[in-house]
């Protein structure tokens, strides 16, 4: 089969930093399905996985989210059948998803939107999963409920960002205000449904005071270390804070007095760790499937950069390193 990857971490400019290359079709296991890839989407995880972490051995095939049809079932899958149009976030521990067909466990898997083509699907399922898994599972928002509370995103106009604005909006009664620094972004923010904009390059405490508003929830998605005294200042009292980035250093001692919790969120957890409860992430994606297919959920797509090769993929991690990609960057099959 047709694949992508890297014989050695290292920079996206460097000499093949990404090549095409042929690989063996991957053997089902039990619970596995062979997908036959007609979508993907990138990640910061990419980025990151590609940067430092060198191949075992031979090349190596990064790649998380992905849309395509079922080509073959292991004996114990139960929910899906070949020729099923599938979506996923994969697992960090097995090959990604760069590649013509992929294996992964039907548990995290769910049915493709009807109304989207393989490509804009790839984009939801990793952020989806993120941001459901923040809003329901971290901070332990019911739908429906929270009305009188607050949420500050932080990093508004990523992928994450994207999509939890939007289910905050839509199925529970929180205000939502999140961060943007750039005319587009701001823009962006608004159309995801954000009741307030603030500018994350200056004082979030300054700006939150200025809209007398203390929020209960903190979604800190990125650029954490710069903002987190900002944030110990501006959240309400028994608040909860949580990150998906990685600061270098965090003294949450400073949350003593207000009695604040902090948690990581972490969408591959389920899969990495096959935790008792790991088939959630099926019920969440077709969930997801369902909301965008009734119009509850709006694309967060910005880009499809083309059938997916080494030289697209490569401009697609560009684009993600260079930190200014809104919503999602989408690419098709082989």
């Amino acid at each position: 089969m047709k694949a992508i990857g890297y014989t050695q971490a290292g920079p996206i400019t460097a000499d093949n930093a990404l090549i095409d290359f042929d690989a063996e079709i991957p053997a089902v296991g039990p619970r596995d399905l062979l997908v036959e890839v007609k979508g993907i989407s990138v990640n910061p995880v990419d980025v990151k996985v590609r940067t430092a972490m060198a191949p075992e051995s031979g090349t190596k095939i990064i790649g998380y989210d992905a849309a395509g049809t079922v080509r073959e079932v292991g004996k114990d899958v139960s929910t899906f059948k070949v020729g099923d149009d599938v979506f996923y976030a994969g697992d960090l521990t097995r090959p990604g998803t760069n590649s013509e067909f992929h294996l992964v466990d039907e548990r995290i898997v769910g049915k493709k939107p009807q109304s989207l083509d393989f490509p804009e699907a790839a984009g939801f399922p990793l952020t989806s999963i993120t941001a459901w898994e923040l809003l329901f599972d971290t901070f332990g928002v019911k739908e429906g409920e929270s009305q009188g509370e607050s949420l500050l995103v932080i990093g508004g106009a990523g992928g994450v960002a994207s999509i939890l604005i939007q289910l905050a909006k839509k199925l529970t009664g929180l205000t939502v205000i999140a961060t943007g620094s750039r005319p587009d972004t701001t823009e962006w923010v608004k159309k995801m449904g954000a009741d307030h904009v603030i500018n994350h390059r200056e004082s979030l405490a300054d700006q939150m005071k200025a809209l007398d508003i203390q929020p209960r929830y903190v979604a800190s998605l990125n650029g954490t270390d710069g903002h987190f005294a900002s944030i110990l200042e501006l959240i309400k009292p028994r608040g909860h804070v949580a990150f998906i980035d990685d600061p270098e250093t965090l003294d949450i001692k400073a949350g003593k007095m207000k009695a604040l919790s902090f948690s990581w969120e972490f969408m591959f957890t389920r899969s990495m760790f096959e935790t008792a409860d790991m088939a959630v992430q099926q019920d969440l994606l077709n969930r997801v499937s369902a909301l965008i297919d009734d119009g509850t959920l709006i694309s967060t797509v910005t880009k499809n950069l083309g059938p997916l090769t080494a030289e697209t993929l490569i401009a697609a991690h560009e684009e993600q390193e260079g930190g200014r990609v809104i919503g999602k960057n989408v690419l098709g099959g082989f």
